[in-house]
């Protein structure tokens, strides 16, 4: 039998970087100033990512489509040293989660190697389709939703009513609802956060959610790829275009607007890696936990090529950190 040895996880070495975006991010739970709370994730992010043994390039960066505070697409980050890495980040996954104090919010990195990660270009929605491992062979974007739910549930060997479909609170779902409803599907309904809501679906070994549908950012549903392609699961994905002029600059640039995209499409290697840590209490993962002099955070981590999911709990000694890290704490 030939095997590999165990190589290097980058997955351990950015759960840091999620980890210090969180407990910066946390602070502004229910201020109801979402900026603030993203400059503090953006910030801590940056800094702590210049200690990583990468060289990496931010290809998908948060924040273009609301002209939030964020990591700039092409921006370089790392020591620069090997190995060349692709970025794809969130630094608040929900920031209206997290200023008006709701669960949900989650502080996201995903990283692949270098000209691996999709480029969507002017266009920062897309429609998805996320299942777990079971369900990955049976759906098809291009055919009917009420369709795409009865092979889920057949993969899943459950009835329809037992299926339970989660979707962005949004009024151009107001179609996709009804029919949700129509067939007697369970549907789950969030107001922000479909990075966590894709992984929850695809994850087989969380049955509350068994898919995720919907049009959402686009940053997002590359970063979820790489979740999805640690758990064997699937994303399918379109290009949505807001307005005529994104449709025709997304044309010009020659992109097809009628392709339906993979996971392998999103990211196209097996070694790809994703970390998210909670900042306010959420289905995926517990929130920050301020305790005495220090903090609690949780965060899962995930690498592709091995198939390894981790929950990793940290306690942070705030006294200590301070001492040498050049993160606000």
């Amino acid at each position: 039998m030939n095997a590999e040895k165990p190589d290097r996880n980058l997955a351990i070495e950015i759960v840091r970087v999620t980890e210090a975006a969180a407990l910066a991010a946390a602070r502004w739970q229910g201020l109801g100033r979402k900026e603030d709370g993203d400059q503090a994730a953006v910030d801590a992010m940056r800094k702590m990512l210049e200690t990583i043994e990468m060289d990496g390039t931010v290809v998908i960066g948060e924040g273009e489509k609301d002209e939030a505070p964020m990591l700039f697409n092409g921006e370089a980050v790392g020591t620069g040293r090997p190995p060349q890495v692709d970025i794809a980040v969130d630094p608040i996954d929900g920031t209206r989660l997290l200023a008006e104090g709701r669960p949900g919010s989650l502080a996201v990195l995903a990283a692949a190697p270098a000209g691996t990660m999709f480029d969507p270009g002017p266009c920062v929605y897309m429609e998805k389709l996320v299942v777990g491992a079971e369900a990955a062979e049976a759906v098809d974007l291009d055919r009917p939703l009420v369709d795409n739910l009865r092979a889920v549930a057949a993969a899943h060997d459950k009835e329809l009513r037992d299926l339970t479909v989660i979707m962005l609170d949004r009024d151009r779902h107001e179609e996709a609802k009804r029919q949700v409803r129509e067939v007697g599907a369970r549907l789950q309904l969030i107001t922000d956060g479909d990075v966590a809501g894709g992984i929850l679906a695809a994850w087989d070994e969380r049955p509350e959610v068994d898919v995720l549908y919907g049009i959402g950012g686009t940053p997002e549903g590359v970063i979820t790829a790489c979740a999805v392609k640690a758990l064997d699961g699937q994303i399918l994905g379109r290009l949505w275009p807001r307005n005529d002029d994104e449709r025709r600059a997304a044309l010009d640039a020659g992109y097809d607007l009628d392709q339906v995209l993979t996971a392998d499409d999103l990211v196209d290697s097996e070694d790809c890696f994703f970390s998210a840590t909670g900042i306010t209490p959420g289905q995926l993962v517990n929130g920050v936990q301020f305790r005495g002099k220090g903090a609690i955070t949780q965060s899962l981590v995930m690498r592709g090529k091995s198939g390894t999911v981790r929950l990793i709990t940290a306690r942070h000694r705030f006294e200590k950190l301070r001492r040498y890290a050049s993160v606000d704490y």
